[in-house]
C-alpha cells in the first residue's frame, strides 16, 4: 500500500448550524509549532482538535487524535480516521471550531470534524512518501569525481563532506531506494 504526504501546508473551512471548522493540513515537522501559532491566533475559538500520523524509524506509524474538550471520541479520532483513510503519513490536521450556538449531538460533530479534515485533504496536493536514508560513502581523491556525479544522477543531498589523507568521506542523504544504489 503506498502511502502519502504533502510537504506545504492547506487549507478548508466547513460550516455547519452556524459553527466554523477551519482544517489545516500540515507536515508532521511543521505540526507542534502551527499548533502554538494557531492557539494563539485563534483565541476565541472554542476548540482546537488535532490528529497525526508520522512513520517512525523502526517503521512503525505512530498516530493520535485529541478531542480538545469535545465530548469523548466525536472529535480526534473521526479526524484521525480520515488521515488513515485516505494514506497519509508525516501529516497532521487541526481543526479551530468556533462554536455557532447550534449543539451538533457526537454524530454531527464526528461528521463535521472528519468532513473538515476530508476538505483539506481534497486541497492538498499529496506526494508520494519515501523514506529518507543518510549513509556514509568514501572515495580516494581519484575517484571522488565520479562518486560526485553518481551522487547528483541519483537526486541524492550530500549533507558533510570530510577529507581525509586518502581521499573523500560523504554523509549523503536521500529516498531509501536511490541511496540503496549507491
Amino acid at each position: 500500500m503506498p502511502l502519502f504526504t504533502v510537504e506545504q501546508e492547506y487549507y478548508a473551512e466547513l460550516e455547519e448550524k452556524k459553527s466554523r471548522f477551519l482544517a489545516f493540513l500540515v507536515p508532521h515537522i511543521d505540526f507542534a509549532s502551527r499548533l502554538t501559532e494557531l492557539r494563539d491566533e485563534h483565541k476565541k475559538a472554542n476548540h482546537h482538535v488535532t490528529a497525526f500520523r508520522r512513520m517512525l524509524p523502526e517503521g512503525r506509524i505512530e498516530e493520535g487524535g485529541k478531542d480538545d474538550g469535545e465530548p469523548a471520541g466525536t472529535s480526534g479520532m473521526p479526524t484521525l480516521k480520515t488521515l488513515i483513510g485516505a494514506d497519509l503519513v508525516d501529516v497532521g490536521v487541526i481543526i479551530v471550531r468556533y462554536f455557532g450556538g447550534t449543539k451538533l449531538g457526537t454524530g454531527g460533530l464526528a461528521r463535521a470534524y472528519s468532513g473538515a479534515a476530508n476538505l483539506a485533504i481534497r486541497e492538498a496536493e499529496l506526494v508520494p512518501w519515501l523514506r529518507i536514508k543518510t549513509r556514509t560513502v568514501s572515495a580516494s581523491f581519484a575517484s571522488s569525481a565520479e562518486l560526485e556525479r553518481q551522487i547528483i544522477l541519483l537526486q541524492l543531498e550530500i549533507l558533510e563532506r570530510t577529507f581525509t589523507e586518502d581521499g573523500v568521506t560523504l554523509l549523503v542523504s536521500g529516498p531509501e531506494g536511490q541511496i540503496d544504489k549507491l
